[in-house]
């Protein structure tokens, strides 16, 4: 009898290579510096490009420290601490040592950047639904529902 393997092999090869390139278009459009300042200008704040992803981040994933904030992002180290003191200067994080390790500084969001932020969660918002304005309500629930299964899978077998 006849293996499946090989073709499913290939079929399976297939799909990785157009899930990748789906990826790679997201991530490229997610990572231009134009995509940023619309969000920012949607949003009606005053804030620098290169901030803020760093503000955003705080906000979702912190109290974070400055070596993985800067590893989220794929920046320096020197760089994201120059850009989180920036952020600490204009109010909109605080940094405290770490409970687990004082040597780490972790930066928190503070009311103000907070209220920055749901600004750009409510600009945020605008954009999406208008990307999905065309999208039935159980398939937009679906990609959610799959992206965050891949994100948790992708997230368990990161090489760390």
């Amino acid at each position: 009898m006849p293996s499946t393997d090989n073709v499913q092999n290939t079929h399976m090869s297939a799909l990785l290579r157009e899930l990748h390139g789906a990826l790679i278009d997201i991530a490229s459009v997610m990572n231009r510096p134009q995509r940023d300042e619309a969000m920012v200008r949607a949003a009606g704040i005053s804030l620098d490009r290169a901030l803020f992803p760093l503000l955003v981040m705080v906000e979702r994933l912190g109290p974070i420290g400055v070596v993985e904030l800067a590893d989220r992002v794929g920046r320096d180290y020197t760089t994201v601490s120059r850009q989180v003191a920036k952020l600490e200067s204009l109010g909109l994080v605080d940094r405290q040592g770490s409970p687990a390790d004082r040597r780490v500084r972790e930066a928190t969001i503070t009311a103000k950047g907070k209220a920055m932020t749901d600004l750009v969660d409510a600009a945020r918002e605008k954009m999406g639904r208008a990307i999905f304005a065309g999208w039935e309500q159980d398939d937009v629930r679906e990609l959610v529902r799959l992206m965050r299964k891949f994100a948790d899978d992708i997230n368990a077998t990161s090489p760390e």
